[in-house]
């Protein structure tokens, strides 16, 4: 049976967005009218996980066994504790996305489209559909994405693809959601095999079928961190832009460029960093924007709660944002040395990291090994050993057990040290 989706409806004007008629944030006592509008989001895109190729990897991180279930389970029961802090969006990916330093992406074979796209597979879209619904009941939406650059590989051809986008958008038609909104793509320029994905034409068309065959659900696409196409812009009812690699002053020149190019649209940053720093951008532009921390929020089995570290800080950057009373925190709790928590090693690997409520205040960071000075991090998120905001290499454990040091030198001039100790 079939039931109407109708305590949550997701709808927009002009750069707003509305949930039952109201602006989103507007119902909380004491918000900042700044706020009123956002859509903050969590690139939660494992929510329905699953690998057909050798599931057995994944259990790690304290999971005795991966359960796709369990997986969703678990999720559900997180999104209460994020919608308090004023999450108000998740993307979920019905081809997930890629964990990115741990296992090989070409290798993952979570691909829930049959070869012509005319089917999904029923297991994922019980998964899909239990979020959807959960995130209903307490006022939140899903940003459903459909494919993703790491298995597309596995869709035959372009016929295949149209295919699919019918397929999972007459999905959602049928279900009657209407606390969704649709992703095409996850940074569709980078699907090289398949030109009608990766080019704008191709995916302004796409845009317009899923659009059609949903019923008029709220469409739109991303690209890779940074970019935008105009046709793309144009052809969307929600422009969805990623950050990575974004400092806040290229995530502000990309904002007034996607503004420029089709304004009077809310622009959703469904993708950025754990750099939260971007976050005062997002509120001074009217954007909303999107949290993504491959460690804690994309390797699966995912723990989706708000955990210590990054986690509680972006969790508080939107309260504050917002106007949602949070507890006040030390000077010394507004930091904190992550990457030594229990069962977060894979293959005597650690990804060692300063995470802060405030990283503006931060010039730089000093990493010590038994008090010698092992690298400097100029640059959000202060990470050991920084390729990009989302990314960083790891340090093998067995080489490097000893007690570290984060010397936190802030633009004041203060200087802060946390000391933890590296262990087998």
């Amino acid at each position: 049976m079939y039931i109407k989706m109708s305590k949550t409806v997701i709808s927009i004007k002009g750069e707003d967005f509305f949930i039952n008629g109201k602006k989103t944030y507007s119902e909380i006592e004491g918000s900042k009218k700044s706020s009123h509008g956002l859509l903050m989001n969590a690139r939660f895109i494992q929510g329905i996980f699953d690998d057909k190729e050798d599931v057995a990897r994944f259990n790690r991180f304290g999971a005795e066994k991966f359960d796709a279930d369990k997986n969703t389970n678990d999720l559900i029961e997180s999104l209460k504790e994020w919608y308090d802090f004023g999450l108000r969006a998740v993307t979920v990916g019905f081809q997930g996305g890629g964990p990115c330093f741990t296992i090989k992406n070409d290798t993952i074979r979570n691909n829930p489209f049959s070869e012509d796209g005319l089917s999904i597979d029923s297991k994922y879209l019980d998964r899909m559909d239990r979020i959807i619904k959960a995130a209903d009941e307490i006022g939140m939406v899903v940003i459903v994405s459909y494919f993703y650059p790491g298995q597309m590989v596995r869709m035959k051809d372009a016929d295949s693809i149209v295919n699919a986008v019918k397929t999972a958008s007459e999905f959602l038609k049928h279900q009657k959601y209407t606390n969704v909104i649709i992703e095409v793509c996850n940074e569709h320029d980078l699907c090289k095999s398949h030109p009608i994905v990766s080019e704008e034409e191709g995916m302004a068309v796409l845009i317009n079928i899923a659009r059609e065959a949903s019923g008029g659900m709220l469409v739109g696409c991303s690209l890779a961190g940074g970019k935008t196409y105009n046709q793309v812009t144009r052809a969307s009812d929600i422009i969805l832009v990623h950050a990575n690699g974004c400092s806040r002053q290229s995530y502000y020149n990309l904002i007034k460029r996607v503004k420029s190019v089709s304004p009077g649209k809310p622009v959703v940053c469904n993708e950025d960093s754990q750099a939260i720093g971007n976050m005062e951008v997002a509120y001074a532009t009217h954007t909303s924007w999107g949290y993504y921390n491959n460690l804690t929020k994309q390797e699966p089995p995912t723990k989706w709660g708000v955990l210590e570290g990054e986690d509680k800080f972006f969790a508080y950057r939107i309260a504050l944002g917002i106007g949602i009373k949070v507890p006040e925190l030390t000077e010394q709790e507004q930091f904190y040395f992550q990457g030594f928590e229990p069962m977060m090693e894979f293959e005597n690997k650690r990804w060692l990291r300063v995470a802060s409520l405030y990283p503006e205040r931060i010039n730089y960071v000093n990493f010590y090994k038994d008090d010698e000075l092992v690298y400097t991090c100029y640059d959000e998120p202060f990470s050991l050993f920084w390729e990009w905001n989302w990314k960083q290499e790891p340090v093998e454990v067995d080489k490097n057990t000893g007690e570290w040091t984060a010397e936190i030198v802030l633009t004041s001039g203060q200087v802060i040290r946390i000391k933890k100790t590296l262990t087998r």
